[in-house]
């Protein structure tokens, strides 16, 4: 009896630790299943443990900050917008081009000397305006005397063979900065150019040429003074001979140009540059 007490007593006493003494990894969330004490987390824990490592954790930060840049965006734009529309409201009326008015005029100070010349008269658009100029080129339908209409575009296709017709009177107006006038250089230096040969006339226009290697080799002058005339002209060549008269008015002086050709009626000439004159600056005493 004794022995078997001892026995049972050290059987009693007897108490495994492998179980006891074993250290359960707590990363792995894993629970002895023959612990008694833990055998009902042996089951919840893994589950539990499981759902929480896969869900899936978003944030909302990204989708407020994108929120937040949206906002300023959409703002300019709309601040852009309105500035548009706002500059297209009060600049729509500028982009309808304005017909130019053939009765209108634009005071031109040439010299110092006023003149009221019409818009399309201009031959540059970029002297196109009033005020001050120191040189204005114009041009003028013969014999009407109206503002020309636009050139016609010629190309390879339509051009002709001969030299189209003149039908235009160019005036040049310039300040004269008290060079020579037109009168002093018909009594003073043409003389000293001209052939000695006796000038020839015709219809009342009295013609003489300039000698060969002078200034004004080539051309020939003519005169009248009823109506008063003076006109020096190249002769006809491979192109065309054009005629130059001059007049000075104030401090300006007027440079008509037109072809030779026309001086078969050289009155209408010198009538039509005459109202020319009147037209631009008023008549002359």
């Amino acid at each position: 009896m004794a022995g078997g007490g001892t026995a049972r007593h050290a059987c009693r006493n007897h108490k495994p630790t492998a179980w006891r003494d074993a250290k359960i990894p707590q990363s792995h969330g894993i629970v002895a299943a023959d612990s008694p004490r833990r055998k009902s987390r042996s089951v919840h824990v893994p589950v539990r443990m499981t759902l929480l490592s896969s869900a899936p954790r978003r944030s909302s930060r990204p989708a407020k900050s994108r929120r937040g840049h949206l906002v300023p965006l959409l703002a300019s734009a709309l601040i852009a917008a309105a500035a548009v529309a706002l500059v297209a409201y009060l600049l729509w009326p500028t982009w309808t081009p304005k017909a130019l008015d053939t009765s209108e005029r634009l005071p031109v100070s040439i010299g110092g000397t006023l003149f009221n010349v019409p818009p399309l008269a201009f031959r540059m658009k970029i002297q196109r305006h009033s005020g001050p100029q120191e040189r204005v080129d114009l041009n003028f339908a013969y014999p009407s005397l109206a503002t020309p209409d636009t050139p016609k575009h010629v190309t390879a296709e339509t051009v002709e063979d001969g030299p189209q017709p003149i039908d235009r009177i160019f005036l040049s107006i310039a300040a004269h900065h008290d060079s020579l006038a037109p009168d002093m250089r018909l009594r003073t230096i043409y003389p000293r150019y001209l052939d000695a040969a006796e000038a020839s006339s015709q219809d009342g226009l009295s013609q003489r040429a300039f000698r060969d290697g002078t200034p004004y080799a080539g051309e020939d002058l003519f005169t009248s003074n009823t109506p008063a005339l003076v006109a020096r002209c190249t002769r006809d060549t491979t192109t065309r001979g054009m005629c130059l008269t001059e007049r000075r008015i104030g401090g300006a002086d007027l440079t008509f140009r037109f072809p030779r050709e026309w001086l078969g009626h050289w009155r209408d000439v010198a009538d039509a540059m005459d109202r020319l004159v009147q037209q631009l600056h008023g008549p002359q005493s």
